[in-house]
């Protein structure tokens, strides 16, 4: 397994080159005197570490930073500015999870959603916890949720290709054609809560996809719901980077900390970074 220090110098020189060949990117500030000691690559590498140190929190993360390592970070700031600074550079990891996808030789996609809860079942009758940003309630086969959903389209080789947060009670069909248009066509597997001639036919007509589900694919049912267990594995590597453990207080911040995640597994399978599991 790659040293922490191996898989930070890493992360820096991924997100410092991308910078450096992105300039309209990278220098976003109005003022050309903002130039902070502690970097955007800086403030984004330590973001992108807490899927090596396998923490729950962005701020646990910070932290065993600053304890550590801070001779790597030696303008490092305080937790509450590195925040604000991490959260400001949302479009920057947008951007940079963009840039993660590399050319696929695959057409065929498969596309699900993922519950994200904000509280354990427990607190469903007093949660309040962004509700007020779209939290709501949304069911599974596993029963009641509150929270979010995410929702992805992936190829079956496992790069992801495009993702959505959208409140717990959107139905899937809602997301699909945004997510769709992410590609330029081909077939995508879906399960059951996708089916329906009028999302087909939009799928086909707007995105160029064909859209298969258990219920379409008759005797070769079996194979497609196998086909489909790889975004399942993809969604089991996203819980290993503690995607289900929510500690936001904002939507900005919830899809920041998805999006660093995603960011994380999307360098790692493109194989800009060393998996924390070699």
């Amino acid at each position: 397994m790659a040293s922490i220090e191996h898989q930070m110098t890493e992360i820096y020189v991924v997100v410092d080159d991308f910078l450096k060949a992105q300039p309209e990117v990278a220098n976003w500030r109005r003022s050309p005197n903002a130039q902070p000691a502690l970097t955007d690559a800086e403030v984004i590498t330590i973001g992108l570490m807490q899927g090596c140190l396998g923490v729950a929190t962005l701020k646990q993360t910070y932290l065993l930073i600053a304890m550590n390592h801070r001779s790597a970070f030696p303008k490092l700031c305080s937790y509450k500015q590195w925040i604000a600074r991490l959260h400001r550079l949302s479009p920057i990891i947008g951007r940079l999870l963009g840039a993660a996808r590399a050319p696929s030789p695959w057409s065929l996609y498969v596309m699900d959603s993922k519950p994200i809860p904000v509280c354990l079942p427990i607190r469903h009758g007093r949660v309040r916890l962004l509700r007020d940003e779209g939290a709501y309630f949304g069911k599974t086969a596993k029963g009641w949720f509150f929270g979010f959903k995410l929702h992805a389209l992936m190829t079956v080789d496992g790069q992801l290709m495009n993702a959505f947060l959208t409140p717990a009670n959107w139905d899937d069909r809602q997301v699909a054609l945004a997510l769709g248009w992410a590609v330029h066509g081909g077939v995508v597997l879906a399960d059951l809560g996708y089916v329906g001639q009028e999302i087909a036919h939009l799928l086909a007509d707007e995105a160029d996809l064909l859209l298969i589900t258990p219920a379409d694919a008759g005797e070769h049912r079996a194979l497609v719901s196998t086909v489909r267990e790889r975004i399942e594995t993809l969604f089991s590597q996203l819980w290993n980077r503690f995607i289900d453990r929510v500690f936001s207080r904002s939507w900005l911040g919830l899809w920041n900390t998805l999006m660093l995640k995603m960011l994380n597994y999307a360098l790692i399978h493109a194989g800009l970074l060393t998996s924390t599991q070699d």
